[in-house]
């Protein structure tokens, strides 16, 4: 079982995490907060900390400016900070390819693999948001379908930056005056639909040849890029084991279908545990979430999930949409919303309060374990990307009370074995495409 630490917010899962106890908001912009975070990761042999990240403040609405606490380093800055007290767990970066160069990306995420030893990998989103877009020059974000054209080519650019080098072909020779072979130098010359790139890249290979691609996405656009390219897959996780068996499947399938092996792409769902001593703990736990959640900002994210303002709109009357006209934002959690909508009545309050809880399972180690192991062992997850309701008390719970128990169970090894990210995932080292 394969397990990934991901800070989505500095201070957890949820929009006001933060204000949990044992929080630590004001060591937000610290490295020793993040240092510790990604040490107690490894010690529990998570195989990597995900570093989610945002190009925008939540201010569509003055709710997420007075209450979420989503300022955060920039990934690189800190990833490459966090090289120096970490040995073997993996560095994930998020990037996005919609407001980013490929060039830039390749030279930021190989410089990681090589700072790292080989434990860098990156997360490609393509951003949902119009407060991206207006920090760079737009009005309104990309359409979807664009979006998603534009991070498929993306990849495609960087990885062959990443060749632009043979294996060997940097070997400095002090007493011949030789650095390089010219020889083992490539050009790529890569002219598409976004992007215009000569390359070489001004780096040598990574050590892993690659950095492992991570994707999280489940719309239609996102599955087909995943199967085309992705190695790790970062799906819902809150579905009926049928149905997440079913999307497992898809993902397998849209791999070999594109010419790769079954083992080649990772789904590792989201799974966000709130633990307790008793089941009616680990709830009541969920409650206090809920109840150090404004209304306003629960209203606030649905108005901001569906595209329209729904502040007069009465909280305890029966909510009605019409959802024909879709969605530019995240399609999972618009189409999230539209199932929920689908299969029962809510008011605006209880909807809100039911998208908050479908986030979370709460419950004792021992449940949290026996799903997991279900889930793992009944072909719906390759592991699990872990958000946890509060940092750092969430993950340090965790590996004290649920790690042991999976490794007991024989489902997750007691420690990394692998130097690499890639060794330590089960994943090939590819080969260059001029090998």
């Amino acid at each position: 079982m394969i397990l990934t630490a991901m800070l989505f917010y500095p201070g957890g899962e949820h929009l006001t995490s933060w204000r949990l106890p044992g929080g630590r908001p004001a060591d937000y912009l610290s490295v020793g907060y993040y240092e510790d975070f990604a040490r107690t990761a490894e010690r529990a042999g998570f195989a990597a900390v995900f570093y989610a990240d945002e190009l925008y403040v939540w201010d569509r609405f003055p709710s997420g400016v007075e209450h979420v606490a989503n300022l955060r380093p920039e990934p690189f800055g800190l990833l490459g900070a966090l090289t120096r007290c970490t040995e073997r767990i993996g560095l994930v970066a998020t990037v996005s390819t919609t407001y980013n160069e490929p060039f830039h990306t390749a030279r930021q995420v190989g410089s990681l693999d090589f700072l790292s030893s080989g434990r860098a990998g990156w997360n490609l989103v393509t951003s949902a948001s119009d407060e991206e877009a207006r920090n760079f020059g737009l009005e309104r974000n990309l359409d979807h379908a664009a979006r998603y054209r534009r991070g498929a080519e993306f990849v495609e650019v960087v990885h062959g930056l990443w060749d632009s080098w043979d294996d060997g072909a940097v070997a400095p020779d002090a007493a011949s005056g030789r650095y390089a072979d010219p020889a083992g130098m490539h050009v790529l010359d890569h002219e598409g639909e976004f992007f215009r790139v000569r390359g070489p890249l001004n780096l040598p290979r990574p050590p892993q040849g690659r950095p492992v691609l991570f994707q999280a996405g489940s719309s239609e656009d996102g599955r087909r890029l995943a199967g085309r390219h992705a190695e790790a897959v970062f799906v819902p996780g809150s579905a009926p084991l049928p149905g997440a068996q079913r999307l497992y499947e898809d993902y397998k399938g849209r791999a070999v279908a594109a010419g790769r092996a079954r083992s080649d792409l990772l789904v590792l769902p989201a799974l966000s545990p709130v633990l307790g001593a008793t089941s009616a703990q680990a709830r009541e736990r969920v409650d206090e979430i809920e109840a150090l959640t404004p209304d306003r900002l629960s209203l606030d994210w649905l108005s901001h999930h569906l595209g329209v303002d729904l502040s007069d709109r009465p909280l305890d009357e029966e909510f009605r949409f019409d959802f024909a006209g879709g969605s530019n934002q995240v399609q999972t959690v618009y189409e999230g919303i539209r199932k929920l909508v689908d299969r029962d009545r809510f008011t605006l309050r209880e909807l809100y309060r039911a998208m908050l809880r479908r986030r979370f399972l709460p419950g004792t180690p021992e449940e949290v374990a026996d799903w997991m192991t279900e889930r793992f062992t009944s072909g719906a997850a390759d592991g699990f990307t872990l958000a946890f309701s509060s940092v750092p008390r969430g993950l340090e719970e965790f590996a004290d009370e649920v790690v042991p128990l999976l490794v007991r169970r024989g489902v997750l090894a007691p420690e990394l074995r692998a130097a690499t990210l890639r060794g330590n995932l089960g994943l090939p080292v590819p080969r260059s495409r001029w090998a």
